[in-house]
C-alpha cells in the first residue's frame, strides 16, 4: 500500500544513519506490512535486543503517518536476517509447550508480559491452529504488564486451580521452566 514511500523514506533514513543495507523488500499481508531489510551486517540494524530495529520501525511508522496524513500509524513490522520471525516463532513455541500442561491439569497459565504485537501473534496462533481448537486466550493486566492467559475453552469438569487477587485478576501460574522466562527481549 505504501511501498514507494517505504522504499524512499526507509532507504533515506538508513543511508542518513549510515546503516548499510542491500535492499528493502516490502510484503503486504492483510492489515500488516512486513519489511525485510537485506544487509551484510544485520547486527548493526538489529542492535542490542532489537533496539535499533525497533527504533527504525517506530520512526518509519511516524514518517508514513505524517506523509500520508493518516489518523493512525500503519501496522508495519521491520525485520532483518529473520530476527522478528525468530521472535514470533519463539513466542508461539512457548505457547505450544504450555498447552499440554493446561490440558493435563485444567489450569490456566499466564505467559509473561509482552508487547501488543506479540500478544496478537499468540492470540492468532492459538485461534487459527486446529490443533488448539479446545484452547482460548485472553489478555489481562495493564500497560507494560499486560499478558496472555491460555486456558481451555470449557473449564467445566476441572477444579479451579488458579488464584485471583482482590481485583479479580488472574495470578500467573507458570510451570518451573527456565526457558520460558527468556521473553525479555521481545521488542515490538
Amino acid at each position: 500500500m505504501y511501498e514507494d514511500s517505504i522504499q524512499r523514506l526507509l532507504g533515506g533514513l538508513l543511508t542518513h544513519l549510515q546503516l548499510p543495507f542491500t535492499s528493502i523488500n516490502v510484503t503486504e499481508v492483510e492489515d500488516l506490512t512486513r519489511i525485510d531489510i537485506v544487509s551484510e551486517v544485520p547486527s548493526k540494524l538489529i542492535g542490542h535486543h532489537g533496539e535499533t530495529l525497533n527504533s527504525l520501525q517506530h520512526m518509519l511508522k511516524s514518517m508514513i503517518r505524517s506523509e500520508q496524513k493518516l489518523e493512525r500509524a500503519p501496522f508495519i513490522v521491520c525485520d532483518t536476517d529473520g530476527y522478528r520471525k525468530d521472535q514470533e516463532k519463539k513466542v508461539c513455541d512457548i505457547a505450544s509447550r504450555k498447552v499440554d500442561f493446561i490440558r493435563r491439569t485444567g489450569t490456566r497459565i499466564a505467559l509473561p508480559p509482552m508487547s501488543p504485537y506479540f500478544r496478537r501473534i499468540v492470540h492468532l496462533y492459538i485461534a487459527n491452529n486446529p490443533e488448539f481448537a479446545d484452547m482460548t486466550t485472553e489478555s489481562t493486566g495493564k500497560g507494560d504488564y499486560r499478558q496472555i492467559v491460555l486456558k481451555l475453552k470449557d473449564e467445566k469438569g476441572f477444579k479451579a486451580k488458579h488464584t485471583e487477587d482482590s481485583s479479580g485478576e488472574l495470578a500467573p501460574i507458570i510451570e518451573d521452566d527456565t526457558n520460558m522466562d527468556d521473553l525479555g527481549n521481545l521488542d515490538i
